[in-house]
Order: C-alpha cells, then sequence, then structure tokens
C-alpha cells in the first residue's frame, strides 16, 4: 500500500511539473503569482517545482525588466531551446531542411539543388546531405533531434507512405518514411508539403488570425490545402486538398500550358519560365497577360469548389508563382468572383519558400507537445542543458 501511494504521488509531482511547464510555453515571461494563477497550485508547489524545472533546465529565469524600482520579482520563462526538432521539405527540384527548438524559431537552415528525374535513392541521399549540413551548422548530431518531419510534393496518406506524385517519377510507393527512421531515434512525420505550407501560414504569416483557411499552391504543380477550426485538416486518407485529381478542374495541365506561352523563349528552364512570363505580364504585354488570364480562371475552378465547400476566413496564394503575385491576385480574385457568391478575402503568401520547412518545424513541436507535455506523458526527457 506505501509504495503504490508513493507511486501516485510521485505521478501527481510529475503532472503537476507537465501544468507547470504548459503555464509556461508560448507565454511571456511570469511570476510566481502568475503562475499559481494559471496552474490552479500553490505558491509553494509552484515555487518548488520551478525549482526542480531550472535544475533539470526545462525553465530559465528572465533578468529583471531595467528601470524598476525596489527588489524585482523573479520571471520565468520555458525554455524552448531545450530540444531540438529537424524540418525538411522534398521537392522535385530542391531539398530544404531546417533545425528549429521546441517553438519553431529556426537555428540552421540547409538548401540543395536536385534533378527530377534523378531515382529516388539519389533523392534520399540529397535528404541525408541536406539534414546532415543543419545538424553541422547546428553543432548537433542526429541522436540530439527530438522529432523529424518532412513534407513531400504528392498524396501523403496518413500513414506517411507518398501514394500518389505526379511531379517525380518513381516518388509513389518510395520507403520514405522507412528511410528517415532508420537514421533518427525519434518520432518521425511525413506529410505533403502544401499542408505543412498551410499550417506555417497559420501559425506564423499571413494567416495568424484566421480559423478556416484554403492555401493554394501555385507553382509548376497546383495543389492545396485546408486549415479548420485552427487545426489541419486530413481528411479521411490524407488526399484533402488534392483537387487537381479531378480532370474538370484541369488543375493538372495548368502550369505547364501557362509556361509554354510565346512569351518564354523555347528551351528556357522550367525555374525561370514562370519570372519571365509574369515579367513581361507586369510589363503589358498582351500575350502574356491573357496567359496569366486563363491561368488563374483554371486556377479559380478548383479554389471555388474549395471556397464554395468550407466557406474559409480566407485564401492564401502560395508556391512558386506566389512571388509574382502582384500578377496574379488581382485577375485570380476576380475570377473566384464569378463563381463566388461570398468570395473571401485572397493574400499572397508571406512565408514564400520556406513556408514548407517552417510548417514542418511547427508541426514536429506541436507533435512533441502532444507527446511530451500532455497528462498522459511518461516523464518529461532530458533536456539540452542550458550554456554556462
Amino acid at each position: 500500500m506505501d509504495e503504490q501511494l508513493g507511486g501516485d504521488l510521485s505521478r501527481l509531482r510529475q503532472l503537476n511539473a507537465l501544468t507547470v511547464v504548459r503555464a509556461l510555453r508560448g507565454q511571456q515571461p511570469q511570476v510566481v503569482s502568475d503562475l499559481v494563477r494559471r496552474t490552479g497550485l500553490s505558491r509553494p508547489s509552484c515555487e518548488d517545482l520551478l525549482g526542480v524545472l531550472l535544475d533539470q533546465g526545462w525553465a530559465a529565469v528572465e533578468p529583471p525588466a531595467a528601470g524598476g524600482l525596489g527588489r524585482p520579482a523573479r520571471r520565468y520563462r520555458f525554455r524552448a531551446e531545450a530540444g531540438r526538432v529537424l524540418g525538411m521539405d522534398i521537392g522535385a527540384y530542391h531539398v530544404r531542411a531546417a533545425i528549429g527548438d521546441l517553438d519553431g524559431a529556426v537555428l540552421a537552415t540547409a538548401h540543395l539543388q536536385i534533378e527530377p528525374g534523378c531515382s529516388y535513392q539519389e533523392r534520399f541521399a540529397a535528404v541525408d546531405a541536406a539534414a546532415g549540413e543543419c545538424l553541422r551548422s547546428a553543432g548537433l548530431t542526429p541522436a540530439s533531434l527530438w522529432a523529424v518531419t518532412a513534407g513531400t510534393t504528392g498524396i501523403v496518406d496518413r500513414a506517411g507512405t507518398v501514394t500518389r506524385s505526379d511531379s517525380i517519377p518513381d516518388w509513389a510507393g518510395a520507403p520514405l518514411l522507412a528511410h528517415l527512421e532508420s537514421q533518427y531515434a525519434c518520432p518521425v512525420v511525413v506529410e505533403n508539403d502544401s499542408k505543412l505550407a498551410a499550417l506555417a501560414e497559420h501559425r506564423r504569416g499571413v494567416a495568424r488570425h484566421v480559423q478556416h483557411l484554403v492555401f493554394l499552391h501555385a507553382g509548376r504543380r497546383t495543389g492545396a490545402a485546408m486549415i479548420l477550426a485552427g487545426s489541419l485538416y486530413h481528411g479521411h486518407t490524407g488526399a484533402t486538398g488534392e483537387i487537381g485529381t479531378l480532370p474538370a478542374s484541369r488543375w493538372a495541365g495548368a502550369a505547364p500550358e501557362l509556361l509554354a506561352s510565346p512569351v518564354v523563349p523555347d528551351g528556357t528552364p522550367a525555374e525561370v519560365a514562370g519570372e519571365l512570363l509574369f515579367a513581361a505580364a507586369r510589363g503589358g504585354d498582351a500575350t502574356a497577360v491573357a496567359a496569366v488570364a486563363a491561368y488563374t480562371k483554371r486556377l479559380a475552378v478548383g479554389a471555388a469548389a474549395l471556397v464554395l465547400t468550407l466557406d474559409p476566413q480566407l485564401v492564401v496564394l502560395g508556391g512558386g508563382f506566389s512571388r509574382s503575385g502582384d500578377v496574379l491576385v488581382e485577375p485570380l480574385r476576380a475570377a473566384l468572383a464569378e463563381l463566388c457568391p461570398e468570395s473571401p478575402p485572397l493574400v499572397v503568401s508571406s512565408l514564400g519558400a520556406d513556408s514548407v520547412t517552417l510548417g514542418a518545424l511547427s508541426y514536429a513541436a506541436e507533435e512533441l507537445e502532444k507527446r511530451l507535455f500532455s497528462v498522459d506523458s511518461p516523464g518529461l526527457p532530458q533536456p539540452v542543458p542550458p550554456t554556462r
């Protein structure tokens, strides 16, 4: 009976420590009275637990604000630097990687260009190289990571398998999740890149103030993702937003037809063809303006289907073409207005090429929060110690 009571008390202390950690996370530095109010714990309990969390490296004392009178109360903050997460963006032409802390702040980045026709084994090697470069820049090893999230083009099912990819020849069915799990001992998640870009815009971009969001990926491929009630929406199989698979949307060939405009010289690399076309439209070239109008009308069909179904507060235009949002937004807004009785505001991504890696970092940190800081957590792991 005494052993059981001792175990119960130990678990209660652990849960109370988790309660204090949750109260510190995502907040400005707080004094003890703030934590007493937010946790419902007694002041002696809060002070005792803060001492433990300081010793373990989960909390830190913030320097007192300048100019105060008298002896200032100690202010405590959550040490987001206690753990590290890795986010990756695996595309047809590139691999990007970023290391972040537990709040998603970026500590190191890497970017490698690859050929879209390379084998999946060569793509895996590029993924490993980008991650390795990132780890070296941050002074870390794979064992230092607490979570890894990779965003990739294609349809990704709920188990993390790429079931379809139109832009990478042999990517569907490639054992990406198994490969990453062989490299890292921590939890690994594989997710669709447009979904992670949508998450990034909601957590730290232009959509931070909304609860319901449609994200349009406009680039060499076209895709979409949704945030509903503040959460990334996956659906039953993970194939949400794949409007482009519906022939009536005509999304599949939209970008290739746009980039085949007479304004773009034959042999122009795909990565610069869009820039040339949009620059010509910006300059008033009639052929380029007509090509942009035709493209946005096609993009609007699938976008309108999502808008009419979900009634979002905001539509965010992302993807590589969003760099030319000044050319695309107005014709796309007009095309949406023709199809939707109530068309929501349309804005351009504020995160651009970094949106997928930033979304991956946010996803990894949030998954860790569910696993480590919930009432079902087995306990707090050993954090990275404070720098002396």
